[in-house]
């Protein structure tokens, strides 16, 4: 952060990243409790999707509770004094996190599959007890996943100074040897073994629909490409700037330069990624319809709720209300 030539650094973690985490945390927490709500009240039905999304809102809320001590890390200058152990804590949720998104979209466009290609099986393929195993089963592969993690990252103190920092893995040049492994199998595990799975749903879907002209079944195509489209325009990117930062100082060991800008890379598509606690509840939107209704639903409620009349339209319906009862009484 000192060095000369970290003056695009500087801006990135001190202004622009809480800026960002600041923002996610105004548009995510209402978002995801929202979500959170609504699949709470359809858990108790056979709806699988609704469980998926459910999980996905509970990873999105892990992550946001957490969000608070990295802005204030960020908003100090970059001084940590919270601990080792919070440290370690704080970057396993945003792995851990993160590949539960990945995880859980996956499965969303899986059962979306087995409706469209599978309508009379899909209930026997996968039935409500063996999403729930699947959904702890991914819970547990994320958090194992994350454990390195904590093992990789660190409080450091500066070189010249007193102040303790709260490293990521990424961006330590000592951590490359064991660090550049552990992003490439992450990378492989937990982002190139779904987009696998989910582009295999896309593409027999796809095949599948060209011979069909039922509107509803192409409804549930397009909810693929926004699968799809999350894949590759937030967790690829990712992938990319942290395997490319891990692996600079060996490409180009003698170019510093190189180093500096992917890092930077980095650090922007960290920003970029957080906005995928904002972005999933919208997914979760255009996938679910009970969501949808659920929502137009708690909307109009609380539009009515909340609406004041002109007082001259009570009276004039208090007026009515009067007639209309002397006239039965009549």
């Amino acid at each position: 952060m000192t060095a000369p030539g970290q003056g695009a650094m500087q801006i990135v973690q001190l202004y622009l990243m809480p800026f960002v985490y600041m923002a996610v945390i105004v548009l995510g927490v209402p978002l995801n409790v929202f979500s959170l709500w609504v699949f709470s009240r359809r858990l108790a039905q056979r709806n699988r999707s609704s469980l998926f999304l459910h999980n996905l809102a509970m990873a999105d809320i892990s992550w946001l509770l957490a969000l608070p001590f990295i802005i204030n890390f960020h908003l100090s200058g970059m001084e940590w004094s919270l601990g080792q152990l919070f440290c370690w804590l704080l970057r396993m949720f945003y792995h851990t996190y993160f590949y539960l998104s990945i995880f859980f979209v996956t499965c969303v466009s899986v059962d979306r599959y087995l409706a469209i290609v599978h309508p009379l099986r899909s209930t026997t393929l996968l039935t409500r007890q063996r999403a729930i195993t699947l959904c702890i089963i991914l819970w547990v592969v994320a958090i194992a996943m994350s454990i390195p993690v904590a093992k990789l990252n660190t409080t450091l103190k500066c070189q010249g100074g007193n102040k303790t920092v709260c490293t990521m893995y990424v961006l330590i040049f000592t951590s490359v040897q064991q660090g550049l492994p552990y992003s490439l199998f992450c990378t492989c595990i937990g982002y190139l073994f779904p987009l696998t799975v989910l582009s295999y749903c896309y593409i027999r879907s796809v095949c599948y629909l060209r011979s069909r002209v039922d509107p509803r079944l192409r409804g549930l195509a397009c909810e693929f490409n926004a699968a799809m489209v999350m894949f590759g325009l937030f967790y690829l990117p990712y992938h990319v700037s942290r395997n490319l930062a891990l692996a600079m100082p060996v490409l180009a060991p003698e170019n510093p330069t190189a180093w500096e800008t992917a890092d930077l890379m980095f650090c922007l598509e960290v920003c970029v990624c957080s906005l995928t606690s904002c972005t999933n509840p919208l997914f979760s939107c255009f996938v679910g319809r009970t969501f949808r209704r659920d929502m137009w639903a708690t909307f109009k409620m609380l539009w009515k709720k909340h609406r004041v009349e002109p007082a001259g339209r009570k009276l004039e319906r208090s007026e009515m209300g009067t007639t209309e009862v002397n006239g039965i009484a009549n």
